[in-house]
């Protein structure tokens, strides 16, 4: 079985605009593909995880990823799934941005002896000409067309500038730059993205001869991805000072048991016969291909290390045991308690275990707090500095997240 057919059994391929050349090109090893990543905060998060696990797929098959930071369209913004227009960033902000993406990608593509490439688009956008890009690309552009596309008809209910209407443009140019320029012969994207994918392939056979070997593929990369991720707290990350290796793993084991199975087909490397006879699994035996996802994913990204570390605390924790050592924790202060106790909505705000205390205020009222394991439902209730006799107290919140606060 061929790379292509992996993709394909893993139920990653959505539609392509010419099967059977990528299929001979993918798996041949031959292809020079690409996937952009916008470089709009300080790090990638699980949102990205399908682009990166399909970089690493493909390459260890002897493909040539091109990991594209959109240095300059993230100057612009993609206005695809939003209703509202993206926060202007400064070029420092995406210049640190993507520093950090080349980082962390690191773990997942091998950039060593050429393997890889890792470039940004603000080398060649940011540099052009309007009037001659207008006269080059703008040419090549129907905005009839332009605005029937998906990534379109969203913000055209409530406005879009024309600042995100030249996005479409922008990527386009991209793949024609990086076909000129590295070759590249192939461009991977979410279904969002598709209509943006069709211009660049159309602008490049407009520009250089209808028989370029310019092909676009599509995955189901943000539909799937974009709803991965999100937790009362916010983004999921993949920079461990913003969500631990522990918070991770937890975020991989609690998923539902209707999403476990296709998160290992799309996001692992376990073998597809493995994860195939894991589809037989019922109830509560699918806490075993859970566990399977949150080791390898936080493997994958936290190293080995502290993927059995995480898996350690997280049993540990599930059968009652004392071992709270890489429990996610949070150091407070004498001077954050007044006269001696703070109050419990004020300490889980503090801890940052919620996004608000009106929050806080509910899941007490619910049941859903718990300190030392005792259940608390008074929403007045306080914490003295007694309850630190060991230096530290466990908040668990809800069945499965357990939280570490010390004194200091």
């Amino acid at each position: 079985m061929g790379v292509y057919e992996d993709l394909q059994r893993r139920g990653l391929i959505a539609q392509t605009t010419d099967e059977e050349k990528i299929r001979d090109l993918v798996n041949s090893g031959k292809a020079v593909f690409y996937i952009g990543f916008d470089p709009t905060a300080d790090s990638l998060h699980v949102g990205h995880f399908m682009a990166l696990s399909l970089m690493k797929r493909l390459q260890m098959a002897g493909n040539k990823p091109i990991a594209l930071l959109g240095g300059g369209t993230g100057m612009i913004g993609d206005p695809s799934g939003k209703t509202d227009m993206r926060k202007m960033l400064t070029k420092e902000d995406i210049q640190h941005n993507c520093d950090c993406f080349k980082k962390q990608m690191s773990r997942f593509i091998d950039f060593s002896d050429d393997k890889a490439l890792l470039v940004n688009n603000a080398d060649w956008l940011l540099e052009l000409n309007y009037v001659e890009l207008l006269r080059e690309v703008g040419a090549c552009f129907s905005v009839n067309r332009m605005l029937t596309a998906e990534c379109y008809k969203q913000r055209m209910e409530r406005g879009l500038s024309f600042l995100e209407f030249n996005y479409m443009i922008m990527q386009s140019y991209d793949f024609l730059s990086l076909y000129r320029r590295y070759g590249c012969n192939l461009q991977f994207g979410g279904d969002d993205q598709w209509s943006n994918m069709l211009g660049g392939t159309e602008l490049i056979r407009r520009k250089l001869g209808k028989d370029s070997y310019a092909m676009t593929i599509n995955l189901l990369l943000n539909s799937e991805g974009k709803k991965m991720g999100k937790t009362e707290k916010g983004a999921v990350w993949l920079d461990p000072e913003k969500t631990s290796p522990y918070d991770f793993f937890q975020y991989w084991r609690n998923v539902a048991d209707s999403d476990v199975i296709k998160c290992l087909k799309m996001l692992t490397f376990v073998p597809i016969e493995e994860i195939e006879e894991m589809e037989k699994l019922e109830g509560s035996e699918l806490n075993k291909a859970k566990e399977v996802l949150a080791f390898e994913l936080t493997k994958l990204v936290h190293g080995e290390e502290e993927a059995s570390k995480a898996l350690a605390t997280a049993r540990s924790l599930f059968q009652a045991k004392s071992d709270n050592e890489n429990m996610p924790s949070t150091a407070i202060s004498q001077a954050d308690m007044k006269d001696g106790t703070i109050g419990l909505i004020d300490l889980l705000f503090l801890v940052k275990l919620v996004p608000s205390k009106a929050e806080a205020r509910r899941l007490i009222q619910q049941g859903g707090i718990s300190v030392d394991d005792e259940k608390i439902t008074d929403v007045k209730a306080e914490i003295s500095t007694d309850a630190f006799s060991k230096g530290y107290i466990v908040v668990k919140k809800g069945k499965k997240v357990f939280h570490k606060i010390i004194l200091g």
